[in-house]
């Protein structure tokens, strides 16, 4: 592929140290009949051992002069299938067969790696496993414990419907252009069933709106949700603060929620 500038509005820092490529395809250990997706190809570094390994690969890609770069390399009909398009916008589940879910990988910008999470969280059920390289600080808050400085709204999400695994952290230097920050590899598998006892709606509205005021309490931050009756009919102590809450508390607090909604 020829060498492409890579585009501040696009968040492109194109990965190229063999030893970091290496150590990521070992993570993901692409096996031929996987159905391997990866988001922001960029200029190949990780497609092309992805591609050898797998055989079969379909890649999303914005930067239309990367997208006529790949289809000139591989061809419309080859092994390799390039998506052109916003992998926010974009239907990962349809690409999923009948009895086969998806291996979602990539390098994700840093500008977009939260919404995009959230994104593929809305079709996990037809995703077997996720790999991406993130900025270290998204990575620490994905992975983070209750009463945790880390531990937050993302934290929570990803963890009720997925494992998180953070693997090992990557240096400004395995990429061009080096960015202003260091990053991490995190491997997240969903759950065959979500760590949900309500509605995923219900849930995400409960969760969003317990951290909203982090330094608050639940019985304030929870006003117009939940009363402290509700709280405490959920098994919770309304004095204690969102950060030190479990995942099955949060379910519980959900749960309590959807019961108090009208029909």
């Amino acid at each position: 592929m020829n060498p492409h500038n890579p585009r501040k509005r696009f968040g492109q820092h194109f990965l190229h140290d063999p030893t970091v490529i290496r150590r990521i395809v070992q993570v993901i250990q692409p096996q031929p009949g996987d159905t391997l997706v990866e988001i922001g190809p960029g200029q190949g570094a990780l497609t092309r051992p992805l591609l050898a390994a797998a055989g079969r690969l379909q890649v999303v890609e914005l930067d239309r002069d990367l997208v006529a770069a790949l289809r000139a390399e591989y061809g419309q009909d080859g092994p390799l299938t390039v998506h052109a398009g916003d992998a926010l916008r974009f239907d990962f589940a349809a690409l999923a067969g009948d009895n086969e879910r998806l291996r979602v990988v990539g390098n994700l910008p840093y500008n977009i790696s939260t919404p995009l999470i959230f994104h593929l969280l809305s079709q996990a059920a037809q995703i077997k496993d996720m790999v991406f390289m993130l900025q270290k600080e998204v990575v620490e808050r994905l992975a983070a414990a209750p009463d945790s400085k880390d531990y937050g709204r993302l934290s929570v999400m990803v963890q009720t419907y997925c494992e998180v695994d953070a693997l090992f952290e990557v240096g400004p230097g395995a990429f061009q252009p080096p960015p202003k920050v260091h990053s991490a590899v995190v491997a997240l598998r969903p759950r065959v069933q979500p760590l949900l006892d309500s509605s995923p709606a219900v849930h995400a509205r409960l969760v969003a709106q317990a951290f909203a005021q982090r330094r608050k309490t639940l019985r304030n931050t929870l006003k117009g949700l939940l009363d402290e009756a509700d709280i405490c009919a959920a098994g919770v102590d309304p004095s204690v603060r969102a950060e030190t809450l479990s995942l099955q508390t949060f379910a519980a607090l959900a749960a309590q929620l959807q019961r108090r909604m009208p029909l």
